[in-house]
């Protein structure tokens, strides 16, 4: 029974740190890298679609992002969705790809940007010690129910709150080597 409330627990907390590893790889880091459109979403033929499933998107160099669509008529769509996008690139159209040039991060961004990491961080935080409450009332309510004894109840939530523990330092070491990267590029 309790084994069942952890690894259910386990399991979401570590589907919270794998969303905060995706949002990390969609952030700008001066760093040309196919993940950064990831977000930006295209309306092609009145559906929006990511820009991934209408064109292949390579790094060939360090600061440039080539995106070339399978549907040529997809070019003006794929331009018009990143100038929208938040990521504050201008896409250059040469009628067959679409070229994204990084610019080299200024300070300011940088500290807007870790800001914005931290603020991810903090929403996978609250989203990992909101699963050890759930498990917590979990195993409450099988303690009530007398399906496990008082003394498995607080062996229970002892390695609930071991699991958070370990979730929780997961994603601060995350957000360090992410804070690291963003000011060292």
């Amino acid at each position: 029974m309790i084994q069942d409330v952890l690894k259910e627990a386990q399991d979401h907390m570590q589907k919270a740190v794998e969303a905060l590893k995706k949002e990390f790889a969609t952030m700008r880091v001066g760093r040309a890298t196919p993940a950064l459109l990831e977000k930006v979403l295209v309306d092609y033929y009145g559906s929006q679609m990511p820009v991934n499933q209408l064109a292949t998107i390579t790094a060939p160099e360090a600061r440039l992002l080539v995106i070339q669509p399978w549907d040529k008529g997809a070019l003006g769509a794929i331009e018009k969705a990143i100038l929208k996008s938040d990521l504050g690139l201008t896409p250059t159209n040469d009628g067959s790809v679409i070229r994204l040039t990084i610019p080299p991060l200024t300070q300011e961004r940088r500290q807007e940007l870790v800001k914005v990491a931290k603020k991810k961080a903090e929403e996978a935080r609250v989203a990992i010690r909101n699963i050890r409450r759930e498990a917590n009332d979990q195993i409450k309510n099988l303690e009530k129910d007398k399906t496990v004894s008082e003394d498995e109840g607080k062996r229970g939530q002892d390695e609930v709150q071991k699991l958070t523990d370990k979730f929780i330092k997961t994603v601060d070491e995350l957000l360090k080597s992410k804070e690291e990267e963003i000011m060292s590029v």
